[in-house]
C-alpha cells in the first residue's frame, strides 16, 4: 500500500482549511463541502476553531488517491500556533504551501517556506482564491519568485481572474522549461539542441519537486473547486510515498497528544519504520519508559478504524502510554530535530476568577501544556501564581476560552511580558567546606562561573579528579547546578556560560558497631543537592550577571511616503532599522525591535501606513536591557540568594 503524509500549510485566511474540504469532497471522503465561517469542516473540530474560524490544532483525515493513501493534516496558519507546525513537519513527506491570490504572499509564507527549503520538505504552492475579487496570478507568481526566493514552476494559467467563472488550466509552458533546464543539465542539452520531448520534460519535473529542488505552482479556488483536480493530480504525480520498512525495528514520532472523553492520553504517531502492534510493550521518550499499547487507529476515508497493528509509514493513534509526550520517539530512537522555529519569548500571569479552585487550575494548565510543550508553566508558590509562556496575545485568548468552555474555569491574565535570560558578566568563584564556616551539609563544593559564547547555552565541567568522590555525588552536583541556573540573581534563567566544579569533598560512609547506616555522619546525595545552590549563586554574584532580552528581526513593507510617520514610531518602540530599501513606491525596512514591543506596532501599523503596512518578525537574539529598570523575575524557589531563609527551608542541621 502507498502512503503518503501530506501536510497543508499557510499565512492565515488563505482557505488552507476550505481547500482540505475541497480535496475530501473531490476523493468522494465528505458528501457536503463543510464551510469555516458555518462551523461545520472535518478538521476544525474544537469548539474554539469553530467559534473563531482559525484552526488552532493540527488535524489528521485521510481520503483515497488512484491507490496511494493520503493522509492530510491541517496546521494553524496563525502565527502564535507556529509551534503546532513544527511539530507536524517532521512527519510528512510533502506540503502543499497555499497562498491567497489576493493577499499575495505573507510574512507567515515566507517563513513557512524557509523552513520547507531548509528541511528539504517536497512542496507544491496553490494560489487559492482566484475567484475573488482583486484576485492576482501573475503577480504571485514574481511574489513567490521574488519574496519566497524559490525556483517556482508554472503548472498552468489561470483565467477570469475575480470572477466566479475563474478557471485554472493546466499546461507546462515555455517558463517551465527555463526554471527545470537549469538544473538538470540533459534537460538543457535537449533545450539547446531543440528535443525536449513531453515526457523527457515531465520525468525533470518529477524528479526535481521529489528533491524539492523546484516547487510547482498551481491555482484555483477551494470554493468553486476550479483547479482541485489539476493539484490532486500533482499531489499524486510529484510528491513521494512515505517509505519505511514493517519488518524492520519498530521506530515512530509522536506529533501530538490529546485526551479521549474519560481523560486518557491518545498519541498520534508517525511509524518510520517496522510494525507496531496491539499489546506489544514499547520504550518511548528520553527515560525510555515501557508502555503497553492497548488500542490502535488509524486514518481512512475520513475518519479513523481500530486495527490491531500499524506499519511503517502510516500515522496512528495510540492508546496506553500514558506518560507520553510531544516529540517522544517510540520504540528505536531517531535522530532527534532541533527546534524549527524559536521558543515562545513572552509570559503572562494566570489570574483565577474569583470561584475558581486553584488545584483545577494547575491540573487543566497542566494537561495544555502536556499538549502543547512550549507552552511553560512556572508556579510561584509564595505568591500562588503560576505564569505561562506563549508565542502572542491571540494564543493568551484562546488558552482563556479553553480553559472556560473545557473545563469551566474562568480566568484572567496579567499585562504580557518578555522572557529575558541572565548572562555572565565575567568570571566568579565560590566554595564551602565540608564541617567549617557553618557549612550544615557534609560535603564540599567549589564552582567556577565564567562566560560563554553566545548561543551555547549551559556547559558543566569538572577539574577535580571523577574517582575522587561518588559518581552519585557528581551528578547530584551537575543536576542542581543546572536546576539553579533556571533563576539568575534577577531571576531568570541563566545561560551562556561554563560552570567548573574546582572542589569536592565528602565524607564517607560511617555506621556503628551492630548497626545500620549512620545518616548523621556520612554524606549523601541530598548535601550536594542542599549545598550546591548556595555555592553557585555565590560565585554567581562575584561574576555579576546581566538581564538581556529578547528581540525580534522585522521586516516592514510600506508605502514609501509613510515613511516619515513610521519612522519616530520604531524609534519610540525601541526599534532599531537596519536597512532600507525602496522599490516601486514601496519601501522595506529591516532592523531589530524588542520583543516587547511587536504587538504594539502590529496594533498601529494599519492607522499609519493606510492599511497597506505589513510585519514580518522573529525572533533573533537576546541583548542587554540598556533602557528603564532592569527587570526582575519572582523566585520560584528556595531563594539561596537569601542564605537564612534558604537553610530554614531546606535543612534542619542550620548549626551555628
Amino acid at each position: 500500500m502507498h502512503m503518503l503524509n501530506l501536510g497543508i500549510l499557510a499565512h492565515v485566511d488563505a482557505g488552507k482549511t476550505s481547500l482540505t474540504e475541497r480535496l475530501l469532497h473531490s476523493a468522494g471522503v465528505i458528501d457536503e463541502i463543510g464551510s469555516v465561517d458555518a462551523g461545520n469542516t472535518r478538521t476544525d473540530s474544537l469548539a474554539l476553531e469553530r467559534q473563531r474560524g482559525i484552526t488552532i490544532k493540527s488535524a489528521v483525515v485521510s481520503f483515497p488517491l488512484d491507490g496511494v493513501t493520503v493522509n492530510l493534516i491541517d496546521t494553524p496558519g496563525h502565527p502564535d500556533f507556529i509551534a503546532e507546525v513544527e511539530r507536524v513537519l517532521g512527519v510528512l513527506d510533502g506540503v502543499v504551501l497555499v497562498v491567497s491570490a489576493v493577499e499575495g504572499v505573507q510574512a507567515q509564507t515566507r517563513v513557512l517556506m524557509r523552513t520547507l527549503r531548509r528541511l528539504g520538505i517536497p512542496t507544491l504552492l496553490f494560489v487559492n482564491k482566484i475567484d475573488r475579487r482583486g484576485a492576482r496570478y501573475e503577480d504571485v507568481l514574481r511574489s513567490a519568485a521574488e519574496r519566497l526566493a524559490v525556483p517556482a514552476v508554472p503548472m498552468g494559467t489561470a483565467t477570469g481572474l475575480g470572477t466566479p467563472g475563474a478557471r485554472f488550466v493546466p499546461a507546462l509552458g515555455p517558463a517551465a522549461l527555463d526554471v527545470l533546464a537549469d538544473r538538470d543539465d540533459a534537460l538543457l542539452t535537449a533545450y539547446v539542441e531543440g528535443t525536449v520531448t513531453d515526457g523527457l520534460l515531465r520525468a525533470a519535473l518529477v524528479t526535481q519537486t521529489r528533491q524539492a529542488l523546484v516547487h510547482p505552482v498551481y491555482a484555483g479556488s477551494a470554493v468553486t473547486g476550479a483547479g482541485t483536480d489539476a493539484l490532486l493530480a500533482g499531489i499524486r504525480e510529484l510528491l513521494p510515498a512515505a517509505d519505511g520498512d514493517p519488518c524492520g525495528p519498530v521506530s515512530g514520532s509522536v506529533f501530538k497528544v490529546e485526551r479521549g472523553p474519560a481523560g486518557e492520553k491518545i498519541a498520534y504517531a508517525r511509524m518510520f519504520s517496522g510494525t507496531l502492534r496491539v499489546r506489544d510493550r514499547i520504550p518511548f521518550g528520553e527515560a525510555r519508559t515501557e508502555g503497553k499499547v492497548t488500542a490502535i487507529s488509524v486514518f481512512d476515508r475520513g475518519t479513523d478504524v481500530a486495527r490491531d497493528e500499524v506499519p511503517a509509514g502510516r500515522i496512528a493513534r495510540l492508546w496506553g502510554l500514558s506518560d507520553v509526550r510531544i516529540g517522544d520517539a517510540v520504540g528505536a530512537p531517531r535522530t532527534v530535530h532541533e527546534h524549527f522555529f524559536a521558543p515562545p519569548t513572552l509570559e503572562t500571569v494566570v489570574l483565577p476568577g474569583p470561584d475558581v479552585d486553584r488545584r483545577a487550575l494547575h491540573l487543566a494548565l497542566t494537561q495544555l501544556a502536556e499538549q502543547d510543550p512550549l507552552i511553560a508553566l512556572r508556579h510561584d508558590e509564595t505568591r500562588q501564581e503560576i505564569s505561562v509562556s506563549l508565542y502572542g496575545e491571540v494564543q493568551k485568548e484562546v488558552v482563556q476560552a479553553t480553559l472556560a468552555d473545557d473545563y469551566g474555569l474562568d480566568v484572567g491574565f496579567r499585562e504580557t511580558t518578555p522572557l529575558c535570560v541572565e548572562r555572565p558578566a565575567g568570571t566568579g568563584a565560590a566554595v564551602e567546606f565540608n564541617k567549617k564556616d557553618h557549612n550544615p551539609f557534609l560535603a564540599t563544593v567549589g564552582l567556577r562561573v565564567d562566560p560563554a559564547p553566545a548561543g551555547t547555552g549551559v556547559g558543566f565541567r569538572l577539574e577535580v579528579e571523577l574517582g575522587s568522590m561518588p559518581y552519585a555525588f557528581f551528578k547530584a552536583v551537575e543536576d542542581s547546578v543546572r536546576e539553579t541556573l533556571g533563576q539568575g540573581l534577577y531571576g531568570w534563567r541563566v545561560t551562556d556560560c561554563t560552570v567548573t566544579l574546582t572542589h569536592c569533598g565528602y565524607s564517607p560512609r560511617q555506621s556503628h558497631a551492630h548497626q545500620g547506616f549512620d545518616k548523621s555522619m556520612s554524606s549523601t546525595g541530598a548535601d550536594f543537592r542542599g549545598l550546591t545552590p548556595l555555592v553557585l549563586v555565590e560565585a554567581l554574584r562575584r561574576a555579576g550577571t546581566r538581564v538581556h532580552e529578547p528581540m525580534h528581526r522585522f521586516r516592514i513593507e510600506a508605502p514609501a511616503d509613510t515613511l516619515g510617520a513610521l519612522l519616530p514610531v520604531l524609534a519610540a518602540a525601541g526599534a532599531v532599522p537596519r536597512t532600507t530599501q525602496t522599490r516601486r513606491g514601496l519601501c522595506v525596512l529591516h532592523g531589530t525591535v524588542p520583543a516587547a514591543r511587536v504587538h504594539g506596532l502590529e496594533q498601529r501599523l494599519p492607522g499609519l501606513t493606510r492599511g497597506e503596512g505589513e510585519l514580518e518578525s522573529a525572533f533573533d537574539h537576546y541583548a542587554p536591557v540598556t533602557r528603564g529598570t532592569v527587570p526582575r523575575r519572582s523566585r520560584t524557589d528556595h531563594n539561596p540568594l537569601n542564605r537564612r531563609e534558604y537553610l530554614l527551608n531546606v535543612t534542619r542541621r542550620v548549626g551555628g
